[in-house]
């Protein structure tokens, strides 16, 4: 009987292309960049507290060059990897890293398990694999306005997402020895709809779903946009969360 592979959730082409649109939105100038500044400021932090001074790093999804730009100032070796470009469901060079960083781009993958054992087998002996990207909890408020916009037809429009007990489960699956899942969260208030689509898209968060879902109607943005508005607190602002999920192991 042949082997079943993953689930096809996410569609790579639909993928590459928004981290394209959202790298030529932050080139531009203007564009919300927190959520890449939160992970990349979280992650540098770590890494000092631990004092590692990696020779070979491998970073992939940093859009704003803060986490290469400190390892490279320490005389790490760096190679760089471009969230689309970069496959993370394809083997990487063997033992070649003492450090791998992956941002937002392994929420995002149909074959996470094989995703985390082609990152261990990169590594060299004893180095570190960070990844981070939003797990469980994310956009509750996002959640609520795309079911109200779809009324009584709901369609998949959101991605599924991974909780910490899960990842820690998946770095033990994938053979990383001492692993740690945690998670802190973001919270944000919006004054208008636009710019929280505007947010999501600057940071590649936009819809990537192998099963294409239909555009909303002019009925459903309206509600979605009444939805917003009931959603308003005290302060007028919606409020809006997103959880990010820290998973780490050694090789």
């Amino acid at each position: 009987m042949a082997q079943q592979g993953p689930p096809t959730i996410f569609s790579r082409r639909a993928a590459a292309a928004k981290w394209e649109r959202a790298r030529q939105r932050q080139a531009r100038g203007g564009a919300a960049d927190f959520l890449s500044l939160a992970m990349a400021d979280d992650i540098a932090e770590r890494l000092g507290f631990i004092r590692l001074q990696p020779a070979r790093a491998l970073v992939v999804g940093d859009m704003t060059l803060r986490l290469p730009g400190l390892l490279d100032a320490g005389g790490a070796q760096l190679a760089v990897g471009q969230l689309g470009p970069f496959d993370e469901e394809r083997p990487a060079e063997v033992g070649g890293f003492d450090l791998i960083v992956h941002l937002l781009g392994l929420g995002h993958v149909n074959d996470l398990p094989g995703a985390l054992v082609h990152a261990r087998h990169a590594l060299a002996e004893g180095g570190l694999f960070i990844a981070a990207f939003p797990g469980a909890g994310s956009l509750p408020t996002l959640r609520r306005i795309a079911l109200a916009a779809d009324g009584d037809r709901p369609t998949a429009r959101m991605h599924p997402l991974i909780d910490n007990r899960a990842a820690a489960a998946l770095l033990q699956r994938a053979g990383f020895r001492r692993q740690v899942v945690d998670s802190y969260a973001l919270n944000l208030r919006y004054s208008d709809f636009a710019t929280m689509v505007s947010d999501l898209r600057d940071h590649g968060l936009t819809r990537a779903l192998a099963q294409p879902s239909p555009a909303w109607t002019k009925a459903a943005l309206a509600r979605a946009l009444a939805m917003f508005e009931d959603l308003r607190d005290q302060g007028g602002k919606v409020p809006e969360t997103i959880e990010v999920l820290v998973m780490s192991g050694w090789r």
